[in-house]
C-alpha cells in the first residue's frame, strides 16, 4: 500500500500518519520501565521530529543512559518507505544487527502497515519497538527520565508552565513544525496556498512574540523552544526551496533570525545539527509524497550558514546575563 497516496487527503492536502506504538514510561505497573542502558533511539540527522529528541538528550546529560543509533539521511532504493543504517559498519545498527528501520518495527508487529518513522525508541531487553510518539518523548525524557538527569540540568519542562508549553507546543507542531510538510507535500494549489499562508502567519506572530523576549517562555529555554529550532533550522537549508515555503526566509526575520543563533550556538543544539544530512535528505533522497520532485539530482550549493555563529546579543532581553550552562 502506498504510504504517500494514505497521506494525501481528497483536497489534496498533507495529513501526517498517527503514532502507532504510544505506551509511556514511567514508574507505574503498566508503564515502560525507566531503566539505564534498556533502551535504544534511533533518529535520522535530517529529521526534525527525531532531532528534538537528540537536543533534549543531550541537554538533560541522558547519553550514556539511552544509546543512539542513526541511520542515513538517504532514503534506500526499495519499494517502499524506509530508513537504512547504512553509515554503520557492514551497513547494519551494531547494537540491533538490522539494515533497515523496518525490521524492527515488523519484528515488533508482523502486522505493521506504516511507514517506519523515527524517532523510535526500542526496548534492547525485549527487542521491539516500544514508542515512537514523536510528540512525547521529549516530555518523557523531560520528567520521569529526571533521575538519570546530569547534575543542573535546565528544567525544559517546568511544572508551572507545562499547560501552556502544551498548548503552544501544538499550534508549533500544527502551523509551523507539520505546517512546512503541509506546504511541500500538498498536491493541490489550495492546500499549498492554504499551509503557506498559515505558516508565515504564525512564524509572523513569533517574530513579534520574540522581539521583546529572549525564549518563548521568557529568560530560560523550554520544551517549546526545542521545537521550534528544529524546524527554523532546517528552513533556509531546505523547507524554503525544497518544500516551496518562500515568502520570507528565516535570516529575513530579524527576531526569529537572532533566537536561531541564540539557540544554535548553545552546545546541545547546533552540535547535533547536520547540515550535510538535512541538505541531501531533502534535495536528494526520496520523501513520503514527492519522489518524482527532485531537481535533477543536484545538491544546492547554498545557502550560506556561516551567519550562525555571528552574535546574537539576544541576552539583552533577558532579565539573566547569561542561559544556563552546559557543564
Amino acid at each position: 500500500m502506498s504510504e504517500s497516496v494514505r497521506e494525501i487527503k481528497a483536497d489534496g492536502s498533507f495529513n501526517r500518519q498517527k503514532n502507532r506504538f504510544t505506551a509511556p514510561f514511567g514508574h507505574n505497573e503498566d508503564e515502560l520501565p525507566i531503566e539505564e542502558g534498556r533502551y535504544r533511539l534511533l533518529w535520522s540527522a535530517v529529521c526534525p521530529w527525531a532531532h528534538r529528541s537528540v537536543i533534549v538528550r543531550s541537554l538533560l546529560g541522558l547519553e550514556e543512559v539511552i544509546s543512539l543509533g542513526t541511520a542515513s539521511p538517504m532514503r534506500p532504493k526499495l519499494p517502499h518507505v524506509d530508513w537504512e543504517f547504512s553509515l554503520d559498519k557492514d551497513g547494519v545498527d551494531p547494537v540491533l544487527g538490522i539494515r533497515y528501520m523496518s525490521e524492527i518495527y515488523l519484528k515488533t508487529d508482523p502486522d505493521y502497515s506504516g511507514r517506519p518513522t523515527v524517532p523510535v525508541v526500542v526496548d534492547l531487553v525485549e527487542q521491539r519497538v516500544v514508542n515512537n510518539d514523536y510528540f512525547k518523548i521529549t516530555n518523557y525524557f523531560e520528567t520521569v527520565w529526571a533521575p538519570f538527569h546530569r547534575e543542573n540540568a535546565p528544567d525544559l519542562y517546568p511544572l508551572h508552565l507545562r499547560e501552556q508549553i502544551d498548548q503552544l507546543n501544538d499550534v508549533i507542531f500544527h502551523e509551523v513544525n507539520n505546517g512546512v510538510y503541509k506546504c511541500g507535500f500538498a498536491q493541490s494549489q489550495e492546500a499549498y496556498e492554504q499551509a503557506y499562508d498559515t505558516l508565515f502567519a504564525r512564524l509572523d506572530a513569533l517574530e513579534e512574540l520574540l522581539s521583546h523576549q529572549r525564549f518563548l517562555f521568557g529568560d530560560y529555554i523550554t520544551d517549546a523552544d526545542v521545537r521550534l529550532y528544529a524546524t527554523l533550522v532546517r528552513f533556509d537549508a531546505a523547507y524554503y526551496s525544497a518544500f516551496k515555503a518562500n515568502r520570507n526566509r528565516i535570516v529575513d526575520f530579524p527576531n526569529l533570525w537572532g533566537y536561531l543563533r541564540d539557540l544554535y550556538q548553545t552546545p546541545g543544539f547546533g552540535d547535533t545539527t547536520d547540515f550535510d544530512a538535512i541538505k541531501r535528505h531533502y534535495h536528494l533522497s526520496n520523501h513520503i509524497a514527492n519522489n518524482d520532485q527532485k531537481s535533477f539530482h543536484i545538491l544546492p550549493k547554498g545557502p550560506n550558514l556561516s551567519g550562525l555563529f555571528s552574535p546574537h546579543n539576544r541576552e539583552v532581553l533577558s532579565n539573566k546575563l547569561e542561559k544556563f550552562l552546559i557543564k
